[in-house]
C-alpha cells in the first residue's frame, strides 16, 4: 500500500518536473504571451499533482507522506541533473 503510494509520488514529480521542463524550454520560441504560458502551465501542473496527491492519500495521511516523498525524491534527483548539466539545452 504505501509502496504504491510512493511510486505514485514518483509518477507525479515525473509529470511535474517534464512538464516544468517542457515550458521552459519553450519560453524562447514565444513571441508574446510568455506570462500566459507560464501562468497556465503552472496551474495545468499543480491542479495534476494537487488531484494526485489527493486521490492518491484517500484519507490517510500516511499514504500522502510516501506520495509526497516519492514526488521529493525526484525533485532531488531533477535538481541535481540539471546542476550537473545532464539536461539538453534550451536551443
Amino acid at each position: 500500500m504505501f509502496l504504491t503510494s510512493f511510486l505514485a509520488g514518483i509518477a507525479l514529480g515525473i509529470f511535474y518536473f517534464t512538464a516544468l521542463w517542457w515550458t521552459v524550454r519553450k519560453l524562447p520560441d514565444l513571441e508574446s504571451g510568455i506570462y500566459l504560458w507560464v501562468s497556465a502551465s503552472f496551474l495545468f501542473r499543480a491542479g495534476v499533482v494537487v488531484t494526485g496527491f489527493y486521490l492518491v492519500m484517500a484519507g490517510d495521511w500516511v499514504r500522502m507522506v510516501f506520495c509526497l516523498a516519492g514526488f521529493m525524491t525526484v525533485r532531488l534527483f531533477s535538481v541535481r541533473r540539471v546542476k550537473r548539466g545532464d539536461v539538453l539545452s534550451v536551443r
